[in-house]
Formats: C-alpha cells, sequence, structure tokens
C-alpha cells in the first residue's frame, strides 16, 4: 500500500502539493450519460444521490460532430449542479490519439475541474498513456488554481493493455482504477463474439461421455469469457491500491444475465460496474453492496477472532486468521456504503434474525 510519500508531486514547478491516498468513496456504479443528449442531460439532477458516479461520455458513443456539443454541455451541466457529498462527477474523454482529446482536457480541467472527481481514458495502451495525462493534469491544474488532485481511471480494451495491466496501475499516483472494456478488448483479441460484456453460449464445457457412448447426451455449462481478464485486472489493481471495476453489459433487455455477470465481477473483487441504461442502476448498487448476511457473518468472525490469531469454530465451520481478512473486507465495505447510503445503515444494524425473514 502506497504511503503518504509516495503520493508526494509538484502540480507545477515550485508548486509542490501533496496526494493523498486514494479516496474509498462508495462507486458501485458509474452511470454514463451523454451530455450532447438533451434528454439524458435533463435527467442528470434527479440521479443526484441516487448513483455513486454520474460520468460526462464524451467518447465512443458520441458521434463526430457531437463531440464539441457533448464537451460543452458537460461544462455547462457541472457549473448548474450541486452533485452533494455522495455522487462524485467524473467523464470519459476521447482517445489520447484522437483530435478531440486534448481539447477535452484543456476545457475540462480548467472550466469545472474543481467539480471534477475523475477523469476515465480510453484505449490505454501502457504506462506512457498515463504519464502523458498525468503531466498534462499537473499543468492544468496549476493554470486552474486547483488545489485537489483530479485522479486517473484507465480503460483496458486493447491487448496490449492487458500486457502492461501491472505497469499501468502503477503509472501514477493519480491512479484511481482501470475499467473492462470487452467490446474494444474482444475486437482486439480477435475473440469471435460481438456480444458486449459477459458469457458466450458456444464458451463451455461438456461432461465426459457416460459408458463410452459418445453420441449419447451430455451436460454442458456455459463460461465466463472474462475470467482470467478480471482476475488478472484485480490483482494488478489490489499490487497497486488502486480499484477494478468490470465495464459496460450490453443487452440491456436482459437483466437476469447483467446481474450474474455484475456479480461474478464482485464476487473476483470488483468493486463496482458500469450502468448504461437506467434499468441496470439499481442492479448493480445491490450487487455490489455485500448482503446482510454475509456482514452479520462477517461481524460474528471478527468478534469471535479477538485478537486474529488462532481459530475458532462458527456453525461447524473453522474460522482462522485468513477468514478474518476476508471478512474484515466485508466490514469494512459495510460501513462504508451505510455512511452514505440510509437504506444499508438500516439493513446493517437489523439483528440477524429480522435479515433473514
Amino acid at each position: 500500500m502506497r504511503t503518504a510519500k509516495d503520493f508526494f508531486r509538484p502540480l507545477a514547478v515550485g508548486a509542490p502539493t501533496p496526494l493523498t491516498q486514494v479516496p474509498a468513496r462508495p462507486s458501485r456504479v458509474i452511470h454514463f450519460f451523454d451530455p450532447s443528449n438533451p434528454k439524458m442531460a435533463a435527467k442528470v439532477p434527479g440521479l443526484v444521490g441516487a448513483v455513486d458516479v454520474l460520468l460526462g461520455n464524451l467518447e465512443d458513443a458520441v458521434k463526430a460532430d457531437r463531440k464539441e456539443a457533448a464537451r460543452e454541455g458537460l461544462v455547462e451541466i457541472a457549473r448548474a449542479t450541486d452533485f452533494g457529498e455522495n455522487t462524485q462527477l467524473w467523464t470519459r474523454v476521447n482517445a489520447l490519439d484522437s483530435p478531440w482529446a486534448l481539447d477535452d482536457l484543456t476545457t475540462l480541467v480548467t472550466e469545472i475541474g474543481d467539480k471534477l472527481d475523475v477523469v476515465m481514458v480510453p484505449k490505454v495502451q501502457g504506462a506512457e498513456d498515463i504519464h502523458y495525462v498525468d503531466r498534462l493534469l499537473a499543468q492544468l491544474e496549476a493554470k486552474a488554481g486547483l488545489t485537489r488532485p483530479i485522479l486517473v481511471h484507465a480503460i483496458l480494451e486493447t491487448a496490449r493493455g492487458m500486457v502492461n495491466v501491472e505497469e499501468i496501475c502503477g503509472a501514477s499516483p493519480r491512479m484511481q482504477g482501470l475499467s473492462l472494456g470487452p467490446a474494444d478488448l474482444a475486437a482486439d483479441r480477435r475473440m469471435k463474439t460481438t456480444r458486449v460484456g459477459g458469457g458466450h453460449p458456444g464458451y463451455l464445457v461438456r461432461t465426459d461421455p457416460v459408458d463410452g457412448d459418445v453420441r449419447g447426451e451430455r451436460a454442458t455449462a456455459q463460461q465466463d469469457l472474462w475470467h482470467y481478464t478480471i482476475a488478472r485486472m484485480v490483482d494488478a489493481c489490489a499490487m497497486h491500491g488502486i480499484y477494478p471495476y468490470y465495464g459496460p453489459f450490453g443487452d440491456i433487455e436482459d437483466v437476469v444475465a447483467c446481474e450474474d455477470q455484475f456479480r461474478n465481477a464482485f464476487l473476483l473483487g470488483c468493486v463496482g460496474t458500469w450502468s448504461l441504461h437506467p434499468v441496470q442502476i439499481e442492479i448493480a448498487k445491490r450487487v455490489f453492496s455485500p448482503s446482510a448476511e454475509d456482514v452479520a457473518h462477517a461481524r460474528r468472525v471478527v468478534a469471535a477472532m479477538g485478537d486474529g490469531t488462532g481459530a475458532v469454530m462458527l456453525d461447524g465451520k473453522m474460522e482462522d486468521d485468513a477468514s478474518l481478512k476476508q471478512c474484515l473486507v466485508i466490514v469494512e465495505l459495510a460501513e462504508r456504503l451505510a455512511r452514505t447510503d440510509p437504506a444499508l445503515a438500516e439493513l446493517y444494524a437489523a439483528e440477524p434474525a429480522t435479515q433473514e425473514g
């Protein structure tokens, strides 16, 4: 884990400003909106407090002839909106090799940098991309007189980015986290799927033949195309003390598969995901919040373990130091979420019998 010394870096020559540890703010759901779309823009104030992160999207979902309108729209929305303490404002800028990225950063940092928490950078290939954004942000922050550093979030969308994932995570103390970009990554890898996230019916395992009958019926189980990628991303983030996120799930109508994919990512260690449609907001908030039963069990283990050494038996199961570490993760997350979500605070405070009912 980084120390305070690791986060000390100058924002401009002669003006050193210490960066603190990456804030552990709830970010279960990153809800995307197109700032150039008047209908979406009008809904933003109503979403404040209902989502952990509102992200003004300037990249792929915005047509080329609407790029400037999206950038200007985000500036207007940020200036007109009070995001409060429980909703962060992020943006996804255009790719660094595009004709819009420089103007995106220059405009947003100098005009609404005081409201912008995180800049999401797409198609990150290596540490050099983060170095470029880091230095540019430092210059723009100094120019704008900002006292709070803007953090950086990278999207893994290329094979080269995946190969370099560890160095990307450690490229700057501004790094807040990583998101999986399954569609672009699938294309770059030449994977044979046209789905945006989720599994594929052709990616499966099959049981062995019964009594050698290779023509008989045999059970199959669909597998997760993204298990390896997410697990590697989670490990890289954990090593550098930043946060991993699942990305988009494209089939808006298939809420069952969406919830399954989100839960897989949560169990593997992701702290949140993207929402492309309001229907996915509650799914993400529910999945990326630990259940009341898990929180109650984790608290029992923490209470029973005392100084954390030795082992205890609870409900016929052995709990030891490793169990305690797992449970502390759950308890810490629950307490953090409860501070900003009254419904979760009430749920986690209830007696176990009430929770089960």
